[in-house]
This record gives structure tokens, C-alpha cells and sequence, in this order.
């Protein structure tokens, strides 16, 4: 089992930016992808982005396509995730989480790992 642990989130104004951190401990060689996931009051827990530890093979949903960025330090086991051009609309609780697989499938049930989860918000 790897563990994950979410760090960077907070209170921004629109137009402003994030980084989350995702810290990776335990039996990390397992865990092939690693994703970020979003889950905003009342809404299911919606796929962000994703990368792949060999490779650095990335992956964004439709909405934060050319805001957001995922990046890897292998070194650190580490995952981020830069968000630039932040709108009220991206306020939600941000989940680490990673699989052991490679799959076309970025729905939370495809990931078997999670963090605690991190808040952003966005003001207007």
C-alpha cells in the first residue's frame, strides 16, 4: 500500500495560483499513475490530471486543460499540480491518489490509493 499526503492548498483570488503537493511513502515502485482528483460541495469527485511515473505521460480533463499543470519528481516521490488562472469555479477539496495499473479509465474507482485530500477555494 502507498500513502499519500496532500499539501499546498488554500484561500486565492480569482485569476491567482496554486501548487499542490503530493507526497508518496510506502510501497511506492507499485504505484504506476498517479492522478489529482477534485470533489466540490454537494458534487461527485470529478479527475483533474494524471501522470505516469515512467515516462511522464500526462493526462487533464477538458476543464483545466492549459490552467493547470501535473508534474513528477521521482526522486522525491512526488507529485504537483500548478494551477494558474484559478476560477471560483475550481474551489473543491483536491485528492491525491495513485493505481498500480495503466488504464484508459480515470474514474476514482480506478484508483486504489488516496490521500486526505487538500481545500482550495477560489474567491471572486
Amino acid at each position: 500500500q502507498v500513502q499519500l499526503v496532500e499539501s499546498g492548498g488554500g484561500l486565492v483570488q480569482a485569476g491567482g495560483s496554486l501548487r499542490l503537493s503530493c507526497a508518496a511513502s510506502g510501497r511506492t515502485f507499485n504505484s504506476l499513475e498517479m492522478g489529482w482528483f477534485r470533489q466540490a460541495p454537494g458534487k461527485e469527485r470529478d479527475f483533474v490530471a494524471a501522470i505516469r511515473w515512467s515516462g511522464g505521460t500526462t493526462y487533464y480533463s477538458d476543464s483545466v486543460k492549459g490552467r493547470f499543470t501535473i508534474s513528477r519528481d521521482n526522486a522525491k516521490n512526488t507529485v504537483y499540480l500548478q494551477m494558474n488562472s484559478l476560477k471560483p469555479e475550481d474551489t473543491a477539496v483536491y485528492y491525491c491518489a495513485a493505481r498500480t495499473y495503466l488504464g484508459a479509465s480515470y474514474l476514482p474507482k480506478d484508483f486504489h490509493s488516496w490521500g486526505q485530500g487538500t481545500q482550495v477555494t477560489v474567491s471572486s
